[in-house]
């Protein structure tokens, strides 16, 4: 789950395979450009790539995928997630949760587990554990 501090070509943590989907389901992803915005809620049974903004709540039943700039205003629903961009919101989080170096949080954190990069910041509280999660989602 954790890697070690140099990078390697090869990852295995929860970003492992963020730009091409999930390799353990070989599922598509739905991919939200920069400069799109979704007004209202947001559902997808894929994975989601997102650089644009979404405002409303977001439910993805595999894995979220946030670029640097993107930004969600709503509470978000994941198995996973990967975030760069900013969220004013409730994450809920099934898996793993993995907050990159650009990741602005505001609102509360539920996860399975979480990495928590230098630099990345959150304001709200944070629950981690099974059943926490599970109770959540």
């Amino acid at each position: 789950m954790f890697s070690s501090p140099t990078k390697d070509k090869k990852s295995t943590g929860p970003a492992a395979s963020l730009s091409n989907g999930s390799e353990k389901e070989g599922s598509q992803t739905t991919v939200i450009a920069k400069g799109a915005t979704i007004e209202g809620k947001f559902a997808c049974s894929d994975n989601v790539r997102l650089d644009g903004a979404i405002h409303g709540e977001v439910q993805v039943d595999k894995r979220l995928v946030m670029g640097e700039g993107s930004y969600i205003q709503g509470n978000i629903h994941a198995r996973d997630a990967s975030i760069k961009g900013k969220i004013k919101g409730d994450i809920f989080v099934i898996e793993g949760l993995h907050l990159l170096e650009t990741a602005v949080i505001e609102g509360n954190i539920s996860a399975k587990t979480i990495i928590v990069e230098e630099g990345a910041r959150y304001n709200g509280s944070c629950k981690i554990g099974d059943s926490v999660a599970a109770a959540k989602i």
